[in-house]
């Protein structure tokens, strides 16, 4: 809105319906909710009825009423603008006031023979007068395609239909505003615009679709709003836009207007990211919390420092833990209430974008975690949104997460479904995600999660299976992957579920299509090897099974192995405090189990702190001890070492296609020795499409061993020691094998030669043919 002072060639000035004196009242605020609305005296005025509903904010078609009407004699035009002393329609041959009608309406009879295509209104408040466009003028700027889209929960590109979107309609710029409130009776924009009072914004409801809009002329980008909702109750509720693509930095929880004005200059990657398959590839993973890894950092000042130190240390992608808007930071992002907004504690949504930019250019790619298993309570946002349940399932057993005291997504509701898989499109669309990491997919499969007896319903079926659920996470990565060629989708999935990665198309022993995800975190893996090299040496022998139980389900599902951040909080300590023994022993048995873990079939994931083997916990207040890497502290070489080896992991990781080309075959891994329970050793080859081998020896006992004998293929003349973590630059004890070794045609291990290797103690060497 532009305030414009009169002018001396003004139209020509009319009156309208001019009141006698004594029917003059002061606009000013409308009626109280026990006013009773005064009739109007002339045609050109509002019954009582719609007077109330506007009043009350409950009106469904305030454009039927507002704006400009043809009458048998005239133009009949309607404002409703309450605290204005007066209004005044200018056509292009005419000026007239309006009649002030009382609670803020102005009305008047016009001689026009037909609506004009354009005018304004002058609207005179207390110390300033504003002259704007007629929001109730406008026609729908939403069309019947997106209707009909939204109503059948097919509108892949919901963001462009819903929410707040600077544009420009019959010719006048503004935006658009909608919403899906279908149990409203009644929705009203508020912001600061309007001082937060909605009274004079009412939006119009577009048929049974259950969506409301709004064209506002003259507002843009920056400005605030939120929606004043009308309640099936009576009662009123003001919501943040569940469509938000940008909002307020908590602790404010208002909406922000937004258009993305940032240029992609990340072509070359975009292009050539689909050339090869995620489980196919090199995918080496540094999961970061954006607001801790250094805390106090912008979007911006991030981009100048993580894709160096990420390229550095040589991992392929980083993962974000979330970044969609959440008001406690406590929840680390995984209690979302603005699901379409990059968090705003760090910069603008353009920001983030500059950001992923930046990765991309530096060869990084970005997978995020996405949170569409639940959701917060907070009465701003998504629950009980218009007056009932709407996101959430009706049936409280359904709907209450008991976990965390959340409530989970109605995945039987298509316009539900679809907020959600639009929103996964969204992300990797918008802001060029390379994969989305789904958090607690295992809490949306089963009815009975975490559910006691009697506390949850059986399906159709009579199972525990939530069949909603399954549907919905087969429609949304179907949807991404035809959508979006290289992005890869990855389950956080704790159970046995069948299928995971498997295609949605391709039904299982237990009846279902795959979930139809690219990757799977590997959790049984995590909990099991971390047991193991937890516990003293002198006890893995009784445990050494922990290690090799992975292999047995290896290849049921295609795998990341996590470290993630899950497992350096809330007590379980960091990954080198869990490891027994002194300081030195500890650090060896960290890299130790790395190299085990970088050798092992799957992709792999490290949580930032881990890589310079901090000793403290992870905290979202302070993050990762960077203090650790100050040359001025006396135990540097030791956190820098284990950093170097992770460095040296990834490079020798990328360069070595064993390691990674047949992650997913079975004929990718043979066993060397896997029940030397006694030595604690495990020795395997990985294989490369072309046959090439890697050998892997893992030793985790504190105890040197020479003249270890381990069978290999007789076909390779001699093997090369290519990485060895108790390299003293490492920050071992330089036991390595620096000679190539040769076989003897001594049979061993169940193959016709074998060699004889130098184990260090706690350590892992990698060898490849010479």
């Amino acid at each position: 809105m532009t305030s414009r002072p009169r002018s001396d060639d003004t139209p020509k000035k009319t009156s309208a319906n001019e009141p006698a004196p004594e029917d003059r009242k002061p606009a000013g605020r409308p009626a109280a909710g026990g006013d009773v609305p005064v009739a109007p005296t002339h045609p050109a005025g509002l019954g009582p009825a719609d007077r109330r509903r506007l009043l009350d904010g409950t009106h469904h078609d305030p454009h039927g009423v507002l704006g400009a009407h043809p009458m048998p004699d005239g133009v009949a035009f309607r404002a409703f603008r309450p605290y204005a002393l007066g209004v005044t329609v200018v056509t292009d041959d005419l000026r007239a006031e309006l009649r002030d009608d009382g609670d803020g309406f102005f009305s008047g009879l016009l001689p026009l023979r037909a609506v004009p295509d354009t005018y304004r209104l002058v609207v005179a408040y207390e110390g300033t007068v504003l002259e704007t466009e007629d929001a109730y003028r406008f026609l729908p700027a939403l069309g019947e395609v997106d209707l009909h889209l939204i109503g059948e929960g097919r509108h892949e590109e919901l963001w462009r239909a819903l929410g707040a979107e600077p544009m420009e309609h019959q010719g006048v710029t503004g935006t658009r505003f909608t919403v899906w409130a279908p149990n409203a009776r009644g929705v009203r924009l508020a912001g600061g615009f309007n001082f937060w009072d909605g009274t004079g914004h009412p939006l119009r409801s577009l048929g049974s679709s259950g969506v409301w809009e709004l064209f506002v002329p003259g507002i843009g980008e920056g400005e605030l709003y939120k929606f004043d909702i009308a309640r099936p109750d009576g009662s009123r509720t003001l919501r943040a836009d569940p469509m938000a693509r940008r909002t307020e930095a908590p602790p404010a929880t208002s909406s922000v207007v937004h258009a993305s004005h940032h240029e992609w200059r990340d072509a070359e990657w975009m292009e050539r990211r689909a050339d090869r398959p995620a489980h196919e590839a090199p995918f080496s993973v540094y999961e970061v919390h954006l607001p801790s890894w250094r805390p106090g950092l912008t979007y911006r000042q991030l981009a100048d420092q993580l894709p160096a130190y990420v390229t550095d240390l040589g991992f392929t992608h980083v993962e974000l833990m979330p970044v969609a808007e959440h008001p406690f930071g406590g929840s680390w992002g995984y209690q979302v209430t603005g699901f379409y907004a990059p968090t705003a504690r760090l910069g603008t949504p353009d920001d983030f974008k500059y950001l992923v930019d930046a990765l991309h250019r530096a060869g990084v790619g970005v997978l995020m975690d996405w949170v569409p298993a639940h959701f917060p309570r907070d009465e701003w946002a998504l629950a009980e949104f218009d007056g009932r349940p709407l996101y959430e399932h009706a049936d409280p057993r359904r709907a209450d997460h008991p976990d965390w005291g959340t409530l989970e997504f109605d995945y039987g509701r298509r316009e539900v479904r679809n907020f959600l898989v639009a929103n996964a499109t969204y992300w990797c669309e918008e802001f060029h995600i390379d994969g989305l990491r789904v958090d607690a997919v295992a809490s949306m499969l089963y009815l009975d999660y975490s559910r006691e007896p009697g506390q949850w319903v059986p399906n159709e079926h009579g199972g525990r299976e939530n069949l909603d659920a399954v549907a919905f996470l087969q429609e949304m990565n179907a949807t991404v992957y035809r959508r979006n060629p290289g992005v890869v989708t990855v389950a956080e999935e704790s159970t046995a579920w069948d299928g995971v990665t498997r295609a949605t198309h391709h039904t299982g022993p237990g009846g279902f299509g795959g979930l139809g995800f690219g990757l799977k975190w590997n959790m049984g893996w995590m909990h099991d090897s971390l047991d193991y090299v937890s516990h003293d040496p002198v006890h893995r022998k009784y445990h050494h099974d922990e290690m090799t139980f992975s292999m047995v389900y290896a290849y049921s599902e295609n795998y990341v192995l996590p470290i993630s951040h899950d497992e350096v909080v809330h007590g379980k300590r960091s990954l080198v405090s869990k490891m027994p023994g002194d300081w030195w022993q500890q650090r060896a048995n960290v890299r130790a189990y790395l190299a085990f873990m970088w050798a092992h079939p799957g992709k792999q994931l490290l949580f930032m702190g881990q890589e310079f083997a901090q000793g403290a916990e992870w905290s979202e207040a302070h993050g990762p001890d960077w203090w650790l890497l100050d040359p001025a502290y006396g135990a540097e070489p030791d956190h820098r070492g284990v950093r170097d080896l992770v460095r040296d992991l990834n490079t020798v990781y990328r360069h070595e296609p064993a390691l990674w080309e047949r992650d997913t075959d079975p004929s990718g891994f043979a066993w060397i020795t896997g029940d030397s329970a006694d030595d604690n050793v495990f020795a395997f080859l990985r294989h490369a499409a072309d046959g090439t081998p890697l050998l892997a020896v893992s030793h985790f006992s504190p105890a040197v061993r020479h003249g270890y004998r381990l069978g290999v293929p007789e076909e390779i003349p001699a093997w090369h020691e290519i990485l060895n973590t108790d390299t003293g630059r490492y920050g071992g004890g330089d036991v390595t094998n620096p000679d190539p070794v040769k076989p003897e045609p001594t049979g061993w291990h169940g193959r016709a030669a074998s060699i004889q290797l130098t184990l260090p103690p706690l350590a892992t060497v990698w060898l490849r043919p010479a």
